[in-house]
């Protein structure tokens, strides 16, 4: 029998729905500056407004499922996300577009919130957080071909969110109600690896922002500093994100092989010199050589980052806080790209991330190496059987008759036992013929008998 357990798809299309919004930024983010009275700035103020939307969904709902239950809190959060991107791409008032972003930001990071937590209590976490990541990537890139023939307008790439938030509901019918009474039990139980969890959640933090400060000026960097047409910039975008599926193939084929330190420390190093490579870029062939390299790394190393969250916890919870510390710095990615290009330029920008990206992989890589996962506990469902639900069965008893036989042996009968007194029993006197005795033989006893025999006494 195989010992792969059967794909678990609503988690898959929970991941897929939740992380779109971050992988459809840099469009999304130019898109509002196109089409809105908005500036760069302000339009990357807008972006991470919706990802510090989706980050504090993560930070108040960690510990929270078990109580709402995965099936109604992944509704409700797919909900919330369908009616606040719908909101925001069919609306051109600036309050309504910004108000429609942080409530689809929130529903985002619930559905994002679920997926971890059923993640991280599958035996092989590592192998359906590459599923979620070849999803979205896919997605991702299939939106970055379309988009750019649709027309101009912010509203497509939001539409686009909705309306996979709208396709994944129809799988939320799968998941459970809710969590095995032995899971919740273990609810009060406190955090495992406290301080490599809070070391790697605040390592990730800045990582999330340093990736996500380039995606979200990436669009601009192409469109200026390397002179492309939004659909060459698109198309860049999307062979990118399709050499982020053969990453992500990749690390689903390495699995646990490797360990989790090599792909980490090693992959953030790379990643940082694709960074600076990108930044700088002044034509196609740059331009295309940084972001396709490093959207290739990118989800092979955060696909070992979120596995090694899930295993310092099997409920989930480390998952959830340090993908929520993650959302947390992709949320501020854009504003602090947007900051630190107005003010510096691209290319300084970008070298500044890189050494940033070199710093913050040492922490991250001393907790793949320190950290050993957390026992998982397995629970197999039992069939209850009271007392009263086995049957008895009565067997009739069956008395043989014994024939006797001449040679059949018989009881000896019992012989009354009768107490006798010892006043009952009669004395016998028994005669002993002898020689009779002469008196004279015996005289008196004593010194009178002694002396006798020595001679007569003097008077």
């Amino acid at each position: 029998m195989s010992a792969r357990t059967p794909t678990p798809w609503p988690l898959v299309a929970l991941f897929t729905a939740g992380y779109l919004a971050a992988y459809l930024l840099p469009t999304t983010v130019g898109r509002l500056d196109a089409g809105l009275p908005l500036s760069a700035t302000q339009a990357g103020a807008v972006g991470s407004v919706l990802l510090l939307s989706s980050a504090s969904a993560g930070f108040l709902l960690a510990s929270r499922v078990d109580r709402f239950g995965p099936r109604a809190l992944a509704r409700a959060g797919l909900l919330l996300a369908a009616a606040g991107y719908g909101t925001a791409a069919l609306s051109s008032a600036l309050p309504l577009v910004i108000g429609g972003a942080i409530v689809g930001g929130f529903g985002s990071g619930t559905a994002t919130t679920v997926a971890a937590t059923g993640i991280a209590g599958r035996p092989d976490p590592h192998r359906v957080t590459t599923l979620g990541l070849f999803g979205v990537s896919g997605l991702a890139g299939a939106l970055y071909l379309t988009i750019p023939h649709l027309g101009p307008g912010h509203g497509y790439p939001l539409a686009a969110i909705a309306c996979t938030a709208l396709l994944a509901l129809t799988l939320t019918g799968r998941l459970p109600a809710r969590t095995p009474a032995a899971h919740a039990r273990r609810a009060a139980a406190p955090l495992p690896h406290r301080r490599p969890g809070l070391l790697l959640a605040g390592a990730l933090l800045l990582w999330s922002l340093a990736q996500n400060s380039l995606w979200g000026v990436s669009g601009r960097i192409g469109l200026t500093q390397a002179g492309l047409s939004e659909v060459a910039v698109g198309a860049v975008f999307a062979v990118a994100l399709g050499a982020g599926l053969l990453g992500t193939l990749v690390a689903g084929a390495l699995g646990p092989r490797l360990g989790r330190a090599l792909p980490i420390g090693l992959g953030t190093a790379l990643i940082a010199g694709c960074i600076a490579l990108s930044a700088a870029a002044t034509d196609l062939t740059s331009f295309a050589s940084g972001e396709i390299a490093w959207n290739a790394l990118y989800p092979v190393v955060l696909s070992y980052v979120i596995g090694l969250a899930a295993s310092m916890d099997p409920r989930g919870r480390w998952a959830v806080l340090v993908g929520s510390a993650s959302s947390l710095g992709t949320a501020c990615g854009p504003l602090t790209g947007s900051l630190l290009s107005a003010r510096e330029g691209y290319p300084a920008m970008g070298a500044v991330l890189a050494m940033g990206l070199l710093l913050v992989g040492v922490p991250m890589t001393f907790v793949a190496l320190r950290t050993r996962p957390t026992t998982q506990i397995v629970e197999l469902p039992t069939a209850e059987t009271t007392v009263a639900d086995i049957p008895v069965v009565e067997f009739p008893v069956i008395e043989i008759p014994v024939a006797e036989t001449p040679l059949a042996v018989r009881a000896v009968p019992e012989i009354p036992v009768v107490p006798i007194s010892v006043a009952e029993i009669p004395l016998v006197e028994i005669p002993l013929e002898g020689v009779p005795a002469q008196r004279e033989a015996y005289g008196a006893a004593g010194p009178l008998r002694a002396t006798a025999a020595f001679g007569p006494v003097a008077t």
